[in-house]
């Protein structure tokens, strides 16, 4: 391709060659395996001496264009595509982590990654310790000499916290530390944590990236040598996505600048609202003043993202009397839709915390989260009104 730097350029025209058929759309490469034209060849391949596919587990065409087009938005050196935004999370730390390791993350992530450093992760000697992503003193204190990885979602999921990417860069930098950052709120279109001193970025491609709730997939990008060591650990592990998600999600990228435009702006105007909604007690969305991190939302991001928090007048009751009144918005776990999603993550995303953990990361039970979609604005706040009204 032309390699111009205007990330709706790479977003459309990063492709793998064309084949002798002279195809414009990247076909699907649906093979598990790849033949070889002598025995010099596949036992080259093997060796790695030479570039060549062998087993869809390890690579394909397909996640090697998806690969390549994220690398290209987020300024990464290589990268691996997974089935999942999860395999991404644990395979990430499972690759790069020792027995008797340390990490540190913020207190306010995803239910599933909470499980996977409080449960799994211990069974090898491996500890978290989290940190307010608020406060910047307490991640000082939390560094220990087995310390290896810091870990951080901005925005966060679900309470929209953020941390300065920029004061965390130099944070990890100054202690030798790696810096993984969850970029799945705000999509490389919005904010490039490697820009601010990320060693690693991962996605939960099934959100933002997909855009339309159709498919699995994660990704994680960064550092050539980091990667290197996550490609060893996942081509025999397993956790590798399919060829034909790879395909999906390289298509759904050509559009993500546009979509994330509308969800933004959709965003903003649903949030100011939901600010003057005499049903709701709070707004939280990083582009919106009363943000308490508005100046970083500002500094780091281009847009506000698709997801909005706010908390309903009357607690728990209340919120699950607005959710039963929702007639448009969808009612399920997902986020990064084309369609706007309601969720109350008490009592599904995080509810395998205890109430004690949900609340020290202002996930509170009046908590609404909304993946803002790509409906008329006009239409979303309608629904929401109403229910709100009624409840």
């Amino acid at each position: 391709m032309d390699k111009s730097s205007n990330f709706e350029t790479k977003a459309v025209r990063t492709q793998i060659e064309t084949t002798h058929a002279q195809e414009h759309a990247t076909p699907l490469y649906m093979t598990s395996s790849f033949t070889y034209e002598n025995a010099e060849e596949m036992r080259a391949a093997f060796a790695g001496e030479i570039d060549k596919n062998i087993y869809s587990r390890f690579s394909n065409p397909n996640t090697q264009e998806l690969v390549d087009k994220i690398c290209a938005m987020e300024k990464a050196e290589a990268g691996y595509a997974f089935a999942s935004g999860m395999a991404a999370v644990f395979s990430t730390f499972a690759a790069l982590l020792s027995s008797g390791d340390h990490i540190i993350s913020c207190r306010s992530i995803f239910g599933s990654t909470h499980t996977v450093f409080n449960k799994i992760l211990p069974k090898w000697n491996i500890e978290t310790t989290y940190v307010d992503i608020k406060n910047t003193d307490s991640w000082s204190n939390a560094v220990k000499p087995e310390t290896k990885i810091v870990y951080v979602e901005t925005p966060t999921n679900p309470a929209i916290d953020l941390v300065d990417l920029e004061w965390l860069g130099n944070f990890t930098k100054s202690h030798n530390l790696i810096l993984v950052v969850d970029n799945c709120f705000a999509t490389p279109y919005l904010q490039t944590p490697i820009s601010y001193g990320a060693d690693l970025v991962i996605h939960s491609a099934t959100k933002f990236i997909d855009g339309q709730g159709r498919v699995l997939g994660g990704i994680t990008v960064g550092k050539k040598e980091l990667i290197d060591e996550i490609y060893a650990f996942s081509r025999s592990t397993g956790p590798a996505m399919s060829p034909f998600n790879a395909w999906v999600l390289s298509k759904s990228l050509e559009t993500l600048a546009v979509r994330m435009d509308r969800h933004c702006s959709n965003a903003l105007a649903l949030s100011k609202f939901l600010s003057d909604h005499s049903a709701v007690g709070w707004v939280k969305y990083p582009f919106l003043p009363s943000h308490p991190q508005y100046d970083t939302a500002k500094k780091q991001m281009s847009g506000g993202g698709g997801v909005v928090s706010f908390g309903i007048k009357g607690g728990l009751a209340a919120g699950i009397e607005f959710l039963n009144q929702l007639k448009m918005c969808s009612l399920t776990a997902n986020l990064g839709d084309s369609r706007t999603i309601v969720t109350h993550p008490s009592s599904t995303t995080h509810a395998k915390l205890s109430e004690e953990e949900r609340l020290a990361v202002d996930i509170s039970p009046e908590l609404i989260r909304i993946s803002v979609g790509l409906e008329h604005i006009d239409d979303i706040i309608a629904d929401l009104d109403q229910a709100l009204t009624k409840s």
